[in-house]
């Protein structure tokens, strides 16, 4: 499948999958797609053992790292990734009001948590800390150490030093756009690669759905190359993107209930059976907008009692530490902890009905993509 992004990254099948998992990502660059790993939930030590695990495992092909770097922070900088000070500074910017609010909701659902000190020390080494200017940098640097083919950027465009970094390493750079305004502003960043992402997606998304925002963005950077993102899960979605112009996909949600995911094993279970309506974009994990499965944590947040959502990174120092704690418990059988439970998925997760090795969904979705295609030559009279 010969396209721009096949071309650039030197893959079989233009086809990227997200995933925080290094299993999955192995999986799909091995399969013949390009895994992509999400690197803010680690440190910087951990992000060089897991690409030192995929190095070996990928044999030289091809893979990338996303790195998530806002161009808005509550805190500009929590110190150093290395650094407990950093990490402390960041526990310390946040209000009493909302560990309180977290202790009672506990209290409230039955989830053992039984005062704030132990809330506070719930809260992640790595993903809260990393959400900074130097965190994100940090993890850039490990990145560009391995024999990476692209970094992306989550959250607005690169830092200039990012851009400069990479290109330097002859790795490609690309950034995900929520809107035809925030591609261009990609574009004088300078990557190589944009990524158009739909409302549907799950994680950080904006408004527009996918079926609208590709063909915009397409003609809107042309003739950088455009991946479409929001809601894909099939081959049939992935016709659909290049017939909109698009040069390959970008998933992240259907690795989600793939054998080799990271996904809690009870909220796998309710992704299973979830549908699209399922899901809803909140504040309540990271301070900015992101789609999840509705659980009694997203409605809480937004409830009468709440204090309301802080910014990034602090609402994903609260939020991440103490889902750590829901997820272990809900684990043991706890219902209240099972209510609370959630993670980040897009509107496809009702197509996610199966689940399949990460090769096999690669596989799949060559299948149905090639033919879509054929049916599409019918009635063009040319199949």
């Amino acid at each position: 499948m010969r396209t721009e992004v096949s071309q650039m990254l030197g893959i079989e099948f233009p086809l990227l999958a997200f995933s925080h998992c290094r299993d999955v990502v192995a999986a799909v660059t091995n399969a013949g797609g390009f895994g992509v790993l999400g690197a803010v939930a680690y440190t910087p030590e951990q992000l060089d053992e897991e690409l030192s695990w995929i190095d070996r495992e990928v044999g030289g092909r091809p893979y990338g790292v996303d790195v998530l770097v806002p161009a808005k922070l509550d805190l500009e900088d929590g110190g150093s990734s290395g650094s407990s000070g950093g990490l402390d500074a960041l526990l310390a910017a946040v209000p009493a009001e909302h560990w309180t609010f977290l202790h009672d909701l506990f209290v409230r659902y039955g989830v053992p948590l039984p005062d704030l000190e132990k809330a506070k020390k719930a809260a992640p080494k790595g993903a809260g800390a990393q959400v900074t200017r130097q965190g994100a940098l940090d993890l850039i640097d490990v990145s560009l150490a391995h024999p990476i083919r692209l970094i992306a950027s989550a959250l607005g465009p690169p830092p200039a030093l990012m851009v400069d970094r990479a290109k330097e390493a002859g790795v490609s750079v690309a950034a995900l756009v929520g809107t035809a305004e925030h591609a261009r502003r990609q574009v004088a960043a300078g990557v190589d690669l944009i990524v158009a992402q739909g409302g549907e997606a799950g994680g950080h998304t904006g408004e527009i759905s996918t079926m609208v925002l590709v063909p915009e963005v397409v003609d809107t950077v042309a003739p950088l190359p455009v991946l479409a993102a929001g809601g894909i899960a099939t081959g049939r979605q992935m016709a659909a993107a290049m017939a909109l112009g698009a040069s390959g996909v970008w998933c992240g949600s259907v690795w989600l209930t793939t054998e080799e995911a990271e996904t809690p094993p009870h909220v796998k279970e309710r992704m299973l059976a979830a549908s699209s309506r399922d899901t809803v974009r909140s504040r309540s994990r990271t301070g900015k907008p992101a789609r999840q499965l509705k659980s009694a944590w997203t409605e809480e947040w937004e409830g009468p009692d709440s204090p309301g959502t802080l910014g990034m990174p602090l609402q994903l120092i609260v939020a991440e530490g103490a889902m750590r704690q829901i997820n272990k418990v809900a684990e043991t059988g706890n219902e209240g902890a099972r209510e609370l439970a959630n993670y980040f998925v897009g509107q496809c997760v009702g197509l996610m009905n199966t689940v399949r090795p990460a090769r096999q969904v690669v596989y799949d979705m060559v299948e149905e993509f090639a033919e879509a295609l054929d049916r599409l030559n019918g009635l063009s009279g040319t199949g």
